[in-house]
């Protein structure tokens, strides 16, 4: 099967399952096509999933039948709130979405955290030429800003912000510089780095949450839900560089389950072997 026959029939697919109903219109909107086109698909996606789809003749639609089955496509919820999320950060328009209506929504804002373009650009191309910067660099640890040569060789972000990972000549250790604290890069030099040797980067660590203990059961039965647990237990698999971040965001710092289930409703489970993997 062609690719843009595949992508229209998963179009039709995407729209029958969130939808419930899709028309020859609603492929010639998004995919710029003719009417013979766009009714040759539908009767395509007829040919291969007779059982997923109806036609309302008064209507003059397609709707998803009793018995539908994804042939093409496998939905989840993550596919359906990122749409949202593309059309509240402007990224799309609403008409771009693979949403024929989009529901009322709003997403909480947070404080941006911006990066200058040009900084952005020169890392960008460091990391693809294996260039190392000396850049001017505003730590929280110290009040003034210091100089440093570093070699970055990827991006990461916290959940919040995006950082660069690099290697810093000046500690000889691979770490995270925030990118929007990057005042300024004055040079930059040829340096060829082992990205093997970031083994906090390579290396993978699971953490793992459980409801907090003092729940009642009808509560654990619901944050077990929300979490997608199974058998009382999420497993988070993350990059050993993330763990700090992904532990201070969801409030798992040390003590944290003394804390009320009220406030408190996971609690991390395998603190001794993280702290043991991190160690090796």
């Amino acid at each position: 099967m062609k690719w843009g026959v595949e992508q229209r029939l998963s179009f039709i697919e995407i729209r029958l399952y969130w939808e419930g109903h899709i028309n020859r219109k609603d492929l010639m909107s998004r995919f710029g096509i003719s009417i013979p086109q766009a009714s040759s698909d539908l009767r395509k996606y007829q040919e291969l999933a007779p059982d997923n789809i109806k036609y309302d003749k008064s209507g003059k639609f397609y709707y998803a039948s009793k018995n539908f089955k994804p042939k093409f496509i496998s939905p989840n919820t993550d596919d359906y709130f990122a749409q949202l999320h593309l059309i509240a950060n402007d990224v799309i328009q609403k008409d771009e979405s693979f949403l024929s209506t989009v529901p009322e929504f709003d997403i909480a804002p947070h404080p941006e955290r911006s990066v200058e373009m040009v900084i952005l650009q020169k890392v960008i191309k460091a990391i693809k030429g294996r260039r190392a910067l000396e850049i001017e660099y505003q730590s929280m640890s110290q009040p003034d800003p210091s100089m440093r040569w570093i070699t970055p060789h990827a991006f990461g972000n916290d959940g919040f912000r995006w950082h660069v990972r690099a290697f810093c000549h000046n500690e000889q250790i691979f770490k995270d510089f925030i990118l929007g604290r990057i005042i300024a890069i004055w040079r930059e030099k040829f340096h060829e780095i082992d990205t093997a040797d970031d083994i906090l980067w390579q290396q993978y660590i699971m953490v793992k949450i459980a409801p907090h203990p003092e729940l009642s059961n009808s509560q654990k039965e619901i944050i077990e839900r929300d979490y997608g647990m199974e058998n009382g237990i999420a497993k988070i698999n993350l990059r050993a560089s993330f763990v700090f971040y992904i532990i201070k965001r969801l409030g798992l710092v040390e003590g944290h389950e003394k804390k009320s289930p009220n406030e408190q409703h996971i609690v991390l489970i395998n603190r001794d072997e993280i702290e043991t993997n991190l160690e090796q």
